[in-house]
């Protein structure tokens, strides 16, 4: 099954190409990959979701450690020049994992952007909405340690959003309770008087609309997804170029490919493959 809505650019189209692999809890990572595509044109790209066992913000550390160290074995056997870890909770918890079991591998994670928050605000007050995994992971107290002391006298917000990205994980059918949890979990930031709210997961910026609508119009949202796609081509310019020319985008699940389908139709615009074999790992 396929869906087209723009064609690759034609000066991507007969060059050698490189292969980066993607993989995420389950949906949320493809506003990765929508970055990635944007960015390396040119480039094959292997996305992974791991939707059996989505999401990952609601598992404990040994088990996306496991999960993830998974999924990055199937883009390597598949060909895979460079791995980008599409969850914050994967990265927060797997990724300096993946790196040793893989030291030649580059790996690009995804991180909440705190940095860049800190230095937007204009009233000293961020918030950040991720899920619980991620705030209570020692990688997201290391990044949100080191900025603070950078920005001693702005105020950081943490939002835990349990149940979020399992509801966009349900595609279109889930936004009803989408909207009524960015409610939920934008009211205490509202009543922080944030003006800066940091997307702390790949899953939120499909509600960002939703999250927008509850914060009002005076909020900012940050999404990291173009600052890992500019990572990524920085490291995929010190690739050597396969010697193919197929730059396609290919999607596999662990969990059921026409809901994977559904979901990369309704949100992605450029032409991607779903074969019709699930991934058994």
């Amino acid at each position: 099954m396929s869906a087209a809505r723009v064609s690759p650019e034609p000066a991507a189209i007969g060059s050698p190409t490189l292969h980066v692999g993607v993989f995420d809890s389950g949906v949320g990572g493809l506003s990765v990959l929508r970055a990635l595509r944007r960015h390396l044109p040119g480039a094959r790209l292997s996305y992974l979701a791991d939707s059996a066992h989505a999401p990952y913000g609601e598992r404990d550390a040994a088990f996306v450690a496991e999960r993830s160290r998974a999924m990055t074995s199937v883009l390597v056997e598949r060909g895979a020049q460079l791995v980008v870890v599409a969850c914050n909770t994967a990265t927060a918890l797997a990724i300096d994992g993946l790196r040793e079991a893989h030291p030649s591998l580059p790996f690009v994670g995804v991180e909440p952007g705190i940095k860049p928050a800190l230095a937007a605000t204009r009233v000293g007050r961020v918030g950040v909405m991720a899920t619980s995994a991620t705030l209570s992971s020692e990688r997201f107290r290391r990044l949100l340690q080191a900025q603070a002391a950078l920005h001693p006298s702005v105020d950081v917000a943490l939002q835990p959003c349990p149940g979020l990205a399992r509801a966009l994980e349900q595609g279109p059918a889930g936004m009803a309770q989408v909207a009524e949890l960015a409610q939920r979990y934008a009211r205490p930031l509202r009543e922080a008087r944030v003006d800066v709210v940091v997307l702390g997961c790949t899953h939120y910026p499909f509600a960002a609309a939703e999250i927008a609508a509850a914060l009002g119009p005076d909020v900012t949202l940050l999404d990291t997804a173009v600052a890992v796609a500019q990572q990524a081509a920085r490291l995929a310019a010190n690739l050597e170029p396969l010697a193919i020319t197929d730059a396609s985008t290919t999607l596999g699940t662990t969990g059921d490919p026409q809901a994977l389908a559904d979901i990369a139709r309704a949100w992605l615009d450029f032409p991607f493959d779903v074969p019709p074999l699930r991934i058994d790992t």
